[in-house]
This record gives C-alpha cells, structure tokens and sequence, in this order.
C-alpha cells in the first residue's frame, strides 16, 4: 500500500510540483497517473521509491519511509524509469548479479516473459535496440514478483506489437496482492488496462477513482448537436459529430474514455472535484 500524507514537494523554493497531497492506494489495483508533460509525474514516483524526499508531509510504501532505503524495502519494490539503463552485460549474467536481490524472483517466469516479449538476443545489453532493452527489463521486474511494480512511461520506445504483447502480459500476471502504478501522458495505450485513475495538474489532486466509479459518475457518448447544458466538462468535433464527457444523471452506463477524462478533468477541475467529491 501506498499512503501520501500532506506532502509537498519542489525543486526550488516559490515553486511546488506537489501542494499539500494526499493518496491512499491499497494493492490490488492498476493506477494510471495521468498529467501532463512537466507535470511532476516522474517526480512522484521518484519519492515513492526515495530517490527523492518530500519537502513536508509524510509517505510510507509496503508500510516503509522510502527515504531511508532499507534492503528490506527495495525488494518489495521495482521502479523502471521512462529511460532506462542496462550494463554490458548478456541477459543471463544480469540475471545472475541482480536477481538475489529480489528474494521472490522466478527465474522460470523470467524466461518466459522475455519470450513472449520477443526477447531472444544473447549478445550484450546494451547492444539491444532501447525498445528491445526496456522489454528486458520489464520481463526481470515482473519476474522479481515485487508487491508494487512502478512503471514510468512504459510504452515510450516500443512499436505497436510490443505495445499489445506488453498490455497481454501485464494483464496476465496481475494478481489481487499487487499493485502496478504506471505514469503516463500516452493514455491511448494504456486505456483497456487501467482501473483506478489519478489525475493531477498543477500540483493538485483533481481525480482519484476506480473505472466503475468514473463510469458511474461520467456519461461519454456521441452526439449529433453540441449539448447546451451545464452538466457537460467536456466536447469536440468529430466525424459523427461531438465526442461529449458530462454527468452522468440518469445511470446510463458508457465506456471511459482516458483521453476525454483527462481533457474533462484538467478543463473543468472545480466542477470534476464536485462531482466526485476530491478535496
């Protein structure tokens, strides 16, 4: 579990990416961390792991202040940032440095995953192409059965096959008992796969809630005319006429949209906030 009290956090003093936040985030759920560019989305799951500290407020992961890095801590979590780093090293030689870390590590899984990665190449790491390398290293942090899996723009650098066989095998191994929060501002890839949404602009908590929820709350349809209602936070033109995001009054049930609730949420925060009561 993941618990964010108050806490506040900046590069430079006048200037906070994060105000006064608070999270709480139980295992048993996929988190998309939705913002923008230069939204702080990388600085946060930087604190998670303590890489980086907050300025005030309190966070404990897995029941840890990640800040002191204990051994104890580091093996129940993974972190692959959105650029990531392997050594001249062959893919079983990596295995057999950093695996002990991981007390939990199933080597069996390991090669299985880089298969259905397509990952088959013997030579050097860091000879793979990157989208090659950060496939390798999502089949070691998956094989590392870490309880939280941090994942920050994961699908940068990978084609559209690997996107799919990425989306498969996440889905795949997701177990009740763990919690995978990937940061994204690439939502399309990832809509089918995330079921609790975060959304946080401009040092704010603007949405914290499950895809049920959204969807009850949410209504996303097509319409012919543009609504002229109050209840709408989000329309654009399409071929069929409007893509709309508004309240939903009535249950009717729709499909979430990533993308339009982002636009819904980020242009509309005071009315969003209302409706899913976020303090």
């Amino acid at each position: 579990m993941i618990e964010v009290k108050n806490l506040s956090f900046g590069y430079k003093k006048r200037k906070l990416l994060y105000k006064n936040l608070n999270l709480a985030l139980p295992v048993g759920s996929i988190y998309g961390l939705l913002g923008k560019n230069g939204a702080g989305k990388s600085t946060l799951l930087k604190n998670f792991t303590g890489l980086l500290f907050p300025k005030h407020g309190e966070l404990f992961v897995n029941g840890y202040t990640p800040k002191k890095r204990l051994p104890s801590f580091l093996e129940t979590i993974y972190f692959i940032p959105e650029e990531v780093y392997v050594p001249s090293l062959t893919i079983n030689r990596y295995k057999d440095l950093f695996a002990p870390f991981y007390p939990l590590f199933n080597e069996e899984q390991f090669y299985s995953y880089l298969d259905l990665l397509d990952v088959h190449d013997k030579g050097k790491l860091n000879t793979l192409s990157f989208g090659q390398q950060k496939k390798f290293i999502l089949a070691f942090a998956l094989a590392c059965n870490t309880r939280i899996l941090l994942l920050d723009e994961p699908t940068n650098g990978l084609d559209i096959p690997s996107k799919i066989r990425f989306r498969k095998l996440i889905a795949s191994v997701f177990t009740d008992d763990k919690m995978i929060f990937i940061s994204t501002h690439q939502i399309r890839d990832l809509d089918n796969l995330i079921d609790n949404v975060i959304i946080v602009d401009n040092g704010e908590l603007l949405l914290q809630a499950s895809i049920t929820e959204i969807s009850s709350k949410l209504s996303f349809k097509i319409a012919d005319d543009l609504p002229d209602d109050s209840d709408v936070l989000y329309a654009e033109s399409s071929l069929k006429g409007y893509s709309v995001v508004m309240q939903n009054k009535s249950g009717e049930e729709s499909k979430v949209n990533l993308e339009y609730l982002f636009n819904a949420v980020t242009e509309n925060p005071i009315k969003a906030k209302s409706i899913f009561n976020t303090k």
